[in-house]
């Protein structure tokens, strides 16, 4: 059980998560209409009223206000608020993997005697967090905007891969080799159902968007891990396409964004590949 104090760190780290999930509400909003993400204040979408501090604290004043603008009453959609949760628990999900007590991921690590730094051990750990948070909110990002758009903007994978740069050196010791290999390993299979498709039935099956996207995760996580990535994403992506089907809301030949299916494939395989890998041998 945790102590008052780590208790204390967790809502801490969440308060973060939260006010970085905040923000993300702002690019999901913003990017794909071409307005800058970070110059200029914030507005309500319905009535455009500038937005000040005391309406944007995350989930309070969502709370506080019954979920409708202060100036013109129009409901707020629960997306923000839902945003900012997944960003506090996305930051507690970073924090529990590396960070003591628990620090599940941890072990995997690389030796801290390797770094010549001085106090390499927390160095490594709190980079780990980092990264790890950084890619979460990247792929919650993506996936809302995909939702919304049926697009990937590029520079999510540029963030992803720019992240795998970075484990090459402080992350997980699966090697160079593994995360190479890894670009194929999901990206290709993508790629080629998506042009079999294409010309068998004139349909595309994937989007050029979700090839790149598992491309950089493949690179990010090494290859076993992305194609534990990939089976999740299509499996939560069937699920769902099932669920679409069944409930009316899409027909046999419409298309759904595969985009959040994919970066929940691959959130959770960051956290739990290898239990899955171990778990799927088993079994042979």
């Amino acid at each position: 059980m945790l102590s008052p104090l780590y208790i204390i760190v967790y809502l801490f780290v969440f308060a973060i998560g939260a006010i970085i999930g905040s923000f993300l509400n702002v690019v999901i909003y913003r990017l794909p209409l071409g307005l800058d993400c970070v110059k200029g204040f914030s507005f309500c979408p319905a009535c455009k009223h500038r937005l000040y501090p005391k309406d944007r604290v995350p989930i309070f004043s969502d709370l506080f206000l019954g979920r409708k603008c202060r100036y013109c009453k129009k409901p707020i959609s629960p997306r923000y608020m839902t945003v900012e949760v997944i960003g506090g628990a996305l930051a507690c999900a970073s924090w529990t993997a590396f960070m003591p007590p628990i620090g599940f991921l941890a072990d995997s690590l690389p030796a801290a005697s390797t770094l010549p730094l001085p106090h390499a051990e927390t160095f490594l750990l709190i980079t780990n967090t980092a990264i790890y948070f950084i890619v979460l909110c990247a792929l919650l990002t993506l996936a809302w905007i995909d939702h919304d758009t049926m697009e990937i903007p590029d520079r999510f994978h540029i963030i992803i891969a720019a992240c795998g740069i970075m484990m090459l050196f402080f992350g997980p010791g699966t090697g160079l080799k593994s995360h190479l290999i890894g670009i194929a390993a999901a990206s290709v299979p993508l790629f080629i159902i998506m042009i079999v498709c294409l010309f068998a039935r004139g349909v595309e099956a994937f989007g050029f968007g979700d090839v790149k996207l598992m491309a950089a995760a493949g690179f990010f996580l090494g290859w076993q891990h992305t194609l534990v990535a990939l089976f999740l994403g299509i499996l939560i992506g069937g699920v769902y396409g099932v669920y679409l089907l069944a409930a009316g809301k899409k027909g046999g030949e419409e298309h759904f964004a595969f985009g959040p299916a994919l970066c929940a494939g691959i959130g959770i395989a960051m956290f739990a590949a290898d239990p899955i890998i171990n778990w799927y041998l088993g079994f042979l």
